[in-house]
């Protein structure tokens, strides 16, 4: 679909040669919580030093399948690792010049596709062989929904809730309301 917009598409972590080796790592490796952390955000800055803030700088769209506030639900929530530490691996790695000021890069519109972690499994089965997330237990889905919640009642104008229950369409039509009512198409 063309909404006349220029649009870059990427993921994390994830987005470039050197992120997608440590997506590989952190998706499949065994390795203690710091580590996992510490590769997340080594991904997003090479992610944001070679996608992202040029893209931006382009006047584009950038479209990314995660970014810091996964980071803070799965790394800090679903793992427990230290949320100081990571808001201070955000601060490091997301700051970025600006002619008013340093800033930390966030995203203008999170888009949390809330799921039922049961509902998402049955979902998943059969599609691909799970990653070592989403082969967690529910209890770890728990806490990492709680990491959103928490995520998004820091910063609730930057979040939208999509009720992803129900079918593509229904999920896609209420994704496109929530940016049309934004004023981005």
């Amino acid at each position: 679909m063309d909404f006349g917009r220029s649009l870059t598409l990427t993921r994390e972590p994830g987005g470039t040669v050197l992120a997608e080796k440590l997506r590989s790592m952190v998706l499949n490796d065994s390795m203690d919580a710091m580590t996992e952390a510490l590769l997340v955000f080594a991904a997003r800055r090479d992610h944001l030093q070679q996608v992202i803030e040029p893209a931006l700088q382009l006047g584009k769209v950038v479209l990314c399948d995660r970014f810091t506030d996964a980071t803070f639900a799965y790394q800090g929530f679903g793992r427990g690792f230290n949320l100081e530490t990571l808001s201070f691996l955000e601060r490091l790695v997301q700051t970025v010049p600006a002619l008013d000021g340093d800033f930390v890069r966030q995203p203008d519109l999170t888009l949390w596709f809330d799921l039922d972690p049961n509902i998402a499994a049955k979902r998943l089965a059969g599609a691909r062989v799970p990653d070592k997330f989403e082969a967690q237990p529910a209890e770890f889905f728990k806490k990492v929904v709680s990491g959103y919640q928490q995520r998004c009642q820091a910063d609730p104008s930057r979040f939208a809730i999509i009720p992803a229950h129900q079918t593509c369409d229904e999920v896609w039509q209420h994704v496109l309301c929530t940016v049309q009512d934004r004023g981005w198409l």
